[in-house]
C-alpha cells in the first residue's frame, strides 16, 4: 500500500546514478573496458543499462556467467573498471538536465543527502565536478573495500544517521530510479519517489511499491516544496 505524502518533508535522500547525474555513458564505457581486459567483446551501451545500480561486483558476476566465464574474474573486472572510471567519471558525467534548478529551488528547511551504491570516493568528485555537491549535507556511499557487501538498505541507514535532528522516517523522502531505491526506502519507512528520467522504468518502480512517480525534475521540486 502506498504511503500518503507528509504535509511537509524534513529531509530528502537522493540516489545518484540516473537521478542526479547521467552516468550511463561513463559506466557502460568502463564496464566494456573491463570486459575487454578479459578478452571479451564489448556490449552495446544500452544493453549495459540494467547493470547500473546494483553493486558492481554483482553486475560483473552476471555478465561473466552469461558468457560462460568464471565469476572468479569479477574482482579483477572491478579493479580494471575502477582504474578507468576514476579518470573519466568526474570529467564525463553530466548533471541531469533540470536537477540543479530543482535542488536550488528547495527551501533551506529541507536537509538533503545522497545515498548511493557507488563508493563515496567516486560519488563525491562527480558531485563536485557537476556543481551539485554544495546542496547536500551528507554524501553517503559504501566504503570502497566493502562495496559488494553493502546493500542499498544499509547505505540508506547510514545516510539517515548522518541527518541532523533525526527526522521521523515518514517525513523523509527517498528519491530513486530503480527498485533497489524503493525497497531500501520502504525498509526504513520513508516516502518513496520514483523518477521517470532514470535508468529504471515506471513498471519496475510500481512493482517495487513506489509511493509517487514524477516525470521531470521540476515536478519533483514542486512535490518536495509543497507536499
Amino acid at each position: 500500500m502506498s504511503m500518503q505524502a507528509p504535509s511537509r518533508f524534513a529531509a530528502v535522500l537522493f540516489d545518484l546514478d540516473g537521478v542526479l547525474v547521467d552516468s550511463r555513458g561513463p559506466i557502460a564505457h568502463c564496464i566494456n573496458h573491463a570486459l575487454q581486459c578479459e578478452g571479451l567483446a564489448p556490449e552495446p551501451e544500452e544493453a549495459l543499462y540494467p547493470f547500473i545500480g546494483p553493486p558492481l561486483e554483482h553486475s560483473f558476476e552476471q555478465l561473466l556467467a552469461a558468457r560462460g566465464v568464471s565469476i572468479r574474474a569479477a574482482p579483477r573486472c572491478v579493479a580494471n573498471y575502477r582504474e578507468r572510471y576514476t579518470v573519466i567519471a568526474p570529467r564525463d558525467t553530466p548533471a541531469m538536465p533540470g536537477m540543479a534548478d530543482c535542488l536550488r529551488s528547495l527551501p533551506d528547511r529541507l536537509t538533503l543527502a545522497v545515498a548511493t551504491s557507488k563508493p563515496e570516493v567516486f560519488a563525491r568528485p562527480i558531485l563536485e565536478a557537476t556543481g551539485l555537491a554544495r546542496y547536500f549535507a551528507a554524501i553517503t556511499g559504501p566504503p570502497l573495500a566493502a562495496t559488494a557487501a553493502e546493500n542499498k538498505t544499509r547505505t540508506v541507514e547510514r545516510a539517515l544517521a548522518a541527518l541532523s535532528g533525526a527526522p521521523a522516517p515518514a517525513r523523509v523522502a527517498m528519491v530513486g530510479d530503480r527498485h533497489f531505491d524503493v525497497q531500501a526506502g520502504r525498509a526504513h519507512g520513508l516516502f518513496t519517489i520514483g523518477v521517470a528520467w532514470g535508468i529504471g522504468d515506471a513498471l519496475e518502480l510500481r512493482e517495487a511499491g513506489v509511493d509517487r512517480l514524477v516525470a521531470t525534475p521540476a515536478e519533483l521540486g514542486v512535490l518536495l516544496r509543497g507536499a
